[in-house]
């Protein structure tokens, strides 16, 4: 038995198809595992530095920005990695165009970001980090190079460049913490992340040879891509808001301070969520590949991609759980002791997480954009409902609840209702419940 698996690993790493995505997904796993060393470490020594009350106010604006950060990106990513993958001769028609798409998108987010401000309560000085913060939007534009490194599976060289900004970033925190620096300059550095991060890809993507994208733009090529994305952009609005809508909730009915307590667990909670982005970035022109030679093949594949995802969410929530309390007490100290409660029940929330992750990849395949839209838009309603009824009653509890229970609505329980959707459904379930799939396979 163990000669046979010997051979057969043997086997699989001379494929050389195999090679080549664990390659990718190895540097990709690399870089993501040293960003959350980094947020462990220095991002922990942040919060700790600034203390509840500004590192809510810090939090906050990071979460209004977010809200707004899916408009800027207009949907494109994996739009234009599957047009990449499918028309390769014509990348940089593609890049070009995507690149002055986000930009313009950059531009409107900024717009609509001050025409929203005019409805909060908040003070001048977080108006201004939240500024600061959402300038940042318009060098996103050249993450469009990531695109191109994603389809040719090449992502070593958007690792290195997300390494170079990682360390840029972590020394700047930890200079200004040793100097006693004000909130501002941490707020800065988020704009220095994004500059740097263009910087880098650009340098990359130049070392490539192939020739600038930048004056590549083709207009029928721009509606195309709005006309398939626009969903998608509603959609990336969507998880948004049931992904920081509560911080800014909690901010308008409890306070800076609260907000900077559930920050903290939610910081622990999420820390995980690179792992499903970066196994989908990296099957995602397989599945591809796959839905091409045949319908079993694709079902297959996807199955695979859910049942890992599954299980490794639960390996991370199971003990998560228990650990909650003693993790923030170590790590945050005691002006975060609340937050354990808030972590034990929020990780929850990331085994229904990492199925919305891989359903991103089938509705984008079978380009079901509209119906991914109609999912989160129902998910992040019922996040606001469930924020609105919890939150007055169990405090910061409630919105780790309202979280958790959100997910599970928008990733699981709205496919049942949708009949093209339902088979996504029956997947999910064998992923939970794999035992009795292997056994009726069998």
């Amino acid at each position: 038995m163990l000669t046979v698996i010997r051979n057969a690993f043997v086997r699989l790493a001379a494929h050389q198809g195999f090679r080549r995505y664990f390659f990718n997904t190895s540097w990709m796993f690399g870089e993501h595992v040293l960003r959350i060393i980094a947020a462990l470490f220095v991002g922990i020594f942040v919060a700790r530095y600034l203390g509840p009350q500004q590192f809510g106010v810090y939090s906050y604006a990071l979460a209004f920005v977010a809200l707004f950060g899916a408009v800027a990106g207009l949907g494109l990513n994996s739009i234009v990695v599957r047009d990449l993958l499918n028309y390769p001769e014509k990348r940089r028609v593609y890049l070009g165009t995507a690149f002055w798409l986000k930009l313009a998108g950059a531009l409107l987010t900024m717009v609509l970001l001050a025409g929203a401000l005019q409805f909060t309560g908040n003070d001048d000085t977080t108006n201004l980090y939240i500024y600061i913060i959402a300038a940042g939007l318009i060098f996103q534009s050249f993450d469009v190079v990531d695109f191109y490194f994603q389809s040719q599976v090449l992502s070593k060289y958007v690792s290195i460049a997300k390494l170079i900004q990682l360390s840029l970033s972590s020394a700047l925190k930890l200079y200004f913490i040793f100097t006693q620096a004000d909130l501002i300059w941490f707020v800065l550095v988020s704009l220095i992340d994004q500059i740097s991060l263009a910087l880098a890809l650009v340098f990359a993507f130049w070392r490539q040879k192939i020739g600038s994208f930048l004056c590549c733009f083709d207009l029928s090529t721009a509606k195309s891509m709005l006309r398939n994305s626009w969903p998608l952009i509603l959609s990336g609005v969507a998880v948004m808001v049931y992904m920081r809508i509560d911080q800014i909730m909690i901010k308008e009915m409890l306070g800076d301070r609260e907000v900077g307590v559930y920050s903290a667990a939610v910081r622990l909670s999420e820390a995980w969520n690179f792992v499903p982005g970066i196994i989908t970035a990296s099957v995602f022109s397989a599945i591809v590949n796959a839905k091409k030679i045949s319908h079993a093949l694709y079902s297959q594949r996807l199955q695979r991609l859910f049942t890992l995802l599954t299980w490794l969410a639960i390996g991370v929530a199971l003990p998560m759980t228990f650990l909650a309390d003693s993790m923030v007490s170590m790590l945050f100290g005691s002006a975060y002791q609340e937050a354990g409660s808030i972590l034990a029940i929020h990780i929850w929330g990331a085994v229904f997480a990492f199925l919305g992750i891989a359903s991103g990849v089938f509705f984008t395949v079978e380009n079901y954009t509209k119906k991914s839209l109609y999912r989160t838009g129902f998910g992040a309603a019922s996040k606001v409902l469930l924020n609105l009824a919890l939150i007055p009653h169990y405090g910061v509890n409630g919105a780790a609840v309202a979280t958790v229970l959100s997910q599970l609505i928008a990733n699981c329980l709205y496919d049942i209702f949708d009949g093209t959707t339902r088979e996504l459904f029956i997947i999910k379930l064998r992923a939970l419940f794999p035992i009795h799939y292997v056994w009726r396979q069998g």
